[in-house]
């Protein structure tokens, strides 16, 4: 059975956050991810079409479109602002420029009002939040991480911590490990079966912590150009007539035109029809909105992060959505200096968004670093006390 230091349980960017500073201070360890690559809830996607006059670049980021996690603010996230630098992130504004639309009711006219301008800016990063993913990732060694491999319990027994789940093709597996830090949402965390069970009070507070994003649904369409500014508008709306509550611009420049939107339709509304009928709903709107040239996308995804197991949770689809912050550690019991959440729900400025991500994994590692500074200094005071 392999046995490292640290094992990371979750392949987002917190957990690969977390992999690259292990990496930096020479510490052994595995990342367990139960998909088959890294990113968790970021996804970003290159446009896949059928005509022949339209062609798309695979190699070419600038053409991607984020299905998750969108946005950055440099100006007030500065830890992450430097890991972008740090890693030559290239960012651009979100598109705000121009009118915005407001569409009430299904039976009044759209309305067309002065954009709203965020302050500090929303922004985005070239090729999609995957960018940032795909260079962490280069940081590492690729034998330490372990995609496809689903953690299922997790066993603390003489001084070790033993995992064990299901791989590739439902084979299972172990390891050992002496401390463990969880990158996947608390209430997938509290799913995991501990042995022996953590402290009930806490457990109960993990599963019933809302996971950003968990009951969202995300709608991308791809279009030869943007036409939309060919009207003074933004590409930014708000609906109370859905599908979608609320689209914005989602092109990149000289890379594509697309718009996307966030449903407004519940996740149990959304699974008593096709995800076909759902993107034609979404194409009809953007039509109300937009005109007629929004009803023939070149390309169009649709992503409903609810119906991911590895991201949602049933209590996530009643759950009032909000950032309340969970405790991070275990304050008793056998779990007690060898168990951290790492995830972003755990971090205490910016929880749930890519920066808390940053965040909860760097102070994850420096606790971590504290407690080994700890137990050495220990060991050296007491080898010094022994009798000679």
């Amino acid at each position: 059975m392999k046995q490292v230091q640290v094992a990371i349980i979750g392949g987002g960017v917190s957990g690969l956050y977390a992999a690259s500073l292990l990496e930096n201070i020479g510490v052994d360890y595995v990342l367990l991810e139960g998909r088959t690559q890294a990113g968790g809830r970021i996804q970003s996607l290159h446009p896949v079409h059928g005509d022949a006059h339209l062609t798309f670049n695979a190699d070419d980021v600038k053409q991607r479109v984020d299905l998750g996690a969108t946005w950055v603010w440099p100006e007030f996230q500065t830890a992450l602002a430097a890991l972008l630098c740090e890693l030559n992130i290239a960012i651009i504004p979100q598109a705000e420029q121009g009118d915005m639309l407001l569409e009430r009711a299904a039976h009044l006219p759209v309305s067309r009002h002065p954009g709203y301008v965020s302050a500090p800016p929303s922004m985005r990063i070239v090729g999609g939040m995957r960018v940032l993913v795909e260079k962490l990732q280069q940081r590492l060694n690729p034998a330490s991480l372990w995609f496809d491999h689903r953690v299922t319990h997790l066993d603390a027994l003489d001084d070790a911590i033993t995992l064990r789940g299901t791989a590739k093709n439902n084979e299972s597996f172990s390891l050992t490990a002496q401390h463990i830090f969880l990158a996947l949402p608390p209430a997938l965390a509290a799913g995991l079966a501990f042995t022996p069970a953590l402290p009930a009070a806490l457990s109960r507070e993990w599963l019933h912590s809302s996971t950003w994003m968990a009951a969202h649904a995300k709608y991308v369409a791809i279009y030869a150009q943007s036409f939309w500014r060919e009207q003074n508008l933004s590409g930014e709306a708000r609906s109370a007539a859905g599908p979608m509550a609320e689209i914005h611009d989602a092109s990149v420049p000289e890379g594509v035109s697309a718009l996307f939107g966030f449903m407004g339709i519940p996740a149990q509304t959304r699974w008593t029809t096709t995800e076909s009928n759902l993107k034609a709903m979404c194409r009809a709107q953007l039509v109300r909105l937009f005109g007629a040239q929004a009803a023939n996308p070149i390309a169009e995804f649709f992503k409903d992060w609810a119906s991911d197991d590895l991201t949602a949770t049933p209590a996530d689809l009643s759950a009032n959505v909000g950032h309340v912050v969970p405790a991070a550690v275990v304050s008793e019991g056998m779990w007690q200096g060898y168990l951290q959440g790492i995830a972003a729900e755990w971090s205490p400025t910016f929880p749930g968004y890519v920066a808390g991500a940053v965040e909860a994994a760097e102070q994850g590692i420096l606790a971590f670093i504290a407690r080994q500074s700890i137990a050495f200094a220990r060991s050296e005071i007491n080898e010094k006390q022994e009798p000679k």
